[in-house]
């Protein structure tokens, strides 16, 4: 890479290269990724060593030469990504070994999560861990025989680099194909049996599942600082959503105080909003610095419910902060979101959020003594003798604490933050990955949809209904078949389960926030697709990848919840609330077969699939269904739909009846029906009980 330029500006010229001269192998300056539309694979297109994409080209040069593959997978804003490709892959000793013993492939994980989820499950067969930089050596035939993750280009402290590696694995190809073939046929066996799953008669009893998933949730939680497990602390929102849900001390109380604990933290932006990907300690203090558009929309989804759940506008407040963020800074020309910010600029992790002390008192003169109080900066710094950002303490407490009055010091601070954001606006800025990825954009319009009509917040519908308009328009074939992203034009990889899944929720929210029926009958094109494209006929099961797709050579994953919730149990959910919708029973059936594959790994570990838990407890129940009929375009609507969505109530679905005349709303719960209101305050009254 171009070291005088930062790396956006780095990428954007490599985006605007007239790319219609240039050899297919991408001539004297560049490897093929030149052509590739992914920032990740853009970011390697200058390295010497002869990088392919993934697809039949390189298999073929790879079997016809008789090669093994190096397929190396990452993303744009992966730090560790980095390191090892300015310490190996731009570097000419290693390139030579590569280009002359094997064939290499660059995979950026975000476009094609089926290569990722398959090699990732060899890497946890093989090491018992995974990672990026992922690292696969395999065979022509797409067959793996050895993961890695980072490594250094030489040995170090007794454990081999990337040079001695290399070296003998290109001998061991020559020398011994006997032991390559049978590295390749155990790594294929263990993942086949890994799949297979016994019988199980008896159901489910979901009650005790989660009994269970609490009870371990309550193990690992930490009643100091938050969080589950210690270091290094995820944010970990599908806990989070669930233990709202439940509701009770116990579960309500670890997630607020976790929420909390993570908005005080170095891992939230103190200035400009928003999460960063995870705290590489136990306290939230020091953050991985790179920002996923997922963790904002999970994240802003939880902060509403929490405020639905508890009326306190603490969490109100961090969901707007997190929109704000999302819709300053990851927001595309096109009215979508964008993937992520880099953890680094300037080539080193973190710079473009750290400050000193020094730097703070130039910019806010005399209350930068307050400002620094209240966001425990020193001279010593917290974090690599600069400081990472903190609220300790809530404001409130304080200025209780040193006799302050509230509303003129919430003023300083904030007029504080504003001019140190304007400051940092002027810094060199990490890359933002421009990819448009489509179950992430689900993921945030649902957020945007129901804050926008929990908070009578029309910017936030705009939001999702530019964000959702967008992808139906951009991202479909033709034929209507959905694909996975979007950058200077929709990619042709065909969208995967999630995709699906993802953006059919996130159009129902949009349908409920604005009773619109256009989403609703796009949610239902989606879920007809959804089925014809990835249930087994046979099994009624969901397969992660599309049957018109590409296939890994093993199916390896039951599809449990990740960094992003299960596919599986929102294809479930979005499956559940259509029956609910349209009274179509037989989508009950397919939601309960859509989890059928995943019931013995869930019986062993509940924790990994409260997703499956959330739909699996309410499928044999009926839901709260709220009807609407009359205009519901106007403002006497939406000023009901808004008092309906003010109340937590957690296993409704919504039905529109349009018709002329005042909007009135009929509510039924299992076992009665209510008489029909017109009013907010009529609403109140019914829901007060």
């Amino acid at each position: 890479m171009t070291s005088s330029l930062d790396t956006a500006a780095y990428v954007a010229s490599l985006m605007a290269i007239d790319k219609s001269t240039l050899p297919a192998d991408g001539g004297e300056r560049f490897n093929r990724l030149i052509f590739a539309r992914s920032p990740y694979l853009l970011q390697h297109a200058e390295n010497p060593v002869a990088w392919y994409e993934w697809g039949p080209a390189a298999f073929d040069r790879a079997r016809i030469e008789s090669l093994p593959i190096l397929l190396s997978i990452g993303y744009a804003t992966c730090h560790w990504c980095h390191v090892m490709a300015h310490e190996s892959f731009e570097d000419a000793e290693v390139a030579a070994l590569l280009n002359r013993h094997f064939v290499c492939i660059k995979v950026d994980r975000e476009e094609r999560p089926d290569i990722d989820d398959f090699y990732m499950a060899v890497s946890q067969a093989l090491t018992g861990s995974g990672g990026w930089p992922l690292n696969i050596f395999m065979t022509p035939d797409k067959r793996p025989f050895m993961a890695i993750t980072y490594l250094p280009k030489r040995g170090r402290s007794g454990m081999s680099g990337l040079i001695e590696l290399l070296a003998n694995i290109a001998t061991l190809w020559r020398q011994r194909p006997d032991m390559i073939e049978k590295n390749c046929q155990g790594i294929m066996e263990a993942l086949e049996g890994s799949r297979k799953q016994p019988d199980r008669q008896e159901s489910l009893d979901i009650a005790a599942l989660t009994d269970t998933a609490l009870t371990q949730l309550q193990k690992i939680y930490d009643p100091k600082y938050g969080g589950f497990g210690g270091a290094p602390q995820f944010p970990m929102p599908i806990y989070l959503s669930w233990l709202i849900e439940q509701g009770g001390e116990a579960a309500l109380g670890m997630a607020l105080h976790t929420l909390r604990r993570m908005r005080s933290g170095g891992i939230w932006d103190q200035l400009g909003g928003g999460l960063h990907r995870y705290s590489v300690d136990q306290y939230w203090l020091a953050p991985h610095f790179e920002k996923m558009l997922y963790d904002q929309a999970m994240l802003a989804r939880v902060a509403v419910d929490a405020w639905l759940a508890t009326g306190d506008n603490f969490f109100r407040a961090m969901s707007e902060d997190i929109f704000a963020f999302a819709l300053r800074e990851l927001i595309s020309p096109q009215g979508a979101f964008c993937a992520a910010l880099d953890a680094d600029s300037e080539g080193v992790e973190g710079t473009f959020y750290l400050w000193t002390k020094k730097e703070i008192n130039a910019c806010l003169g005399r209350d930068a003594g307050l400002f620094c109080r209240f966001h425990a900066v020193t001279e010593e710094g917290n974090f690599e003798e600069r400081a990472i950002l903190t609220a300790p303490v809530v404001l409130e407490e304080f200025c209780r604490l040193n006799g302050l009055n509230f509303e003129e010091t919430a003023e300083i601070l904030s007029r504080c933050r504003s001019l140190l954001l304007e400051r940092r606006e002027r810094r060199i800025r990490p890359l933002r990955d421009d990819k448009i990825i489509t179950s992430w954009n689900g993921l945030m319009l649902s957020a945007l949809a129901t804050a926008g009509i929990a908070f009578n917040n029309p910017e936030y519908i705009s939001a999702a209904d530019r964000a959702a308009s967008f992808i139906l328009a951009n991202l479909r074939r033709p034929d209507g078949r959905l694909l996975r992203s979007y950058l200077n034009g929709a990619s042709e990889i065909p969208a995967f389960l999630e995709d699906y899944a993802f953006l059919t929720g996130g159009l129902l929210d949009l349908y409920e926030a604005t009773l619109d029926a256009q989403w609703l009958n796009e949610a239902r094109i989606l879920a007809n697709d959804m089925q014809r494209l990835f249930r087994d006929s046979a099994s009624g099961e969901f397969t992660l990848t599309g049957h018109d797709a590409e296939q890994m050579p093993a199916r390896v994953s039951s599809d449990h919840d990740g960094v992003t919730p299960s596919a599986l149990s929102r294809a479930a959910h979005a499956l559940y609330r259509l029956a609910w919708i349209d009274d179509t029973p037989e989508l009950l059936d397919a939601a309960r077969a859509a989890l059928g594959g995943i019931s013995d790994d869930l019986q062993r570990n509940p924790l990994g699939h409260l997703g499956a838990l959330q739909v699996l407890a309410r499928i044999d129940s009926e839901p709260a269904i709220a009807t609407f009929s009359g205009a519901t375009g106007t403002p006497a609507a939406c000023a009901l739909n808004t008092a309906l969505h003010r109340h937590s109530i957690n296993n409704m679905v919504i039905r529109c009846e349009e018709s002329s005349g005042l909007p009135v709303l009929s509510l039924c719960v299992p076992g009665t029906c209510y008489p029909a209101i017109s009013t907010p305050d009529e609403l109140e009254r019914l829901l007060k009980p």
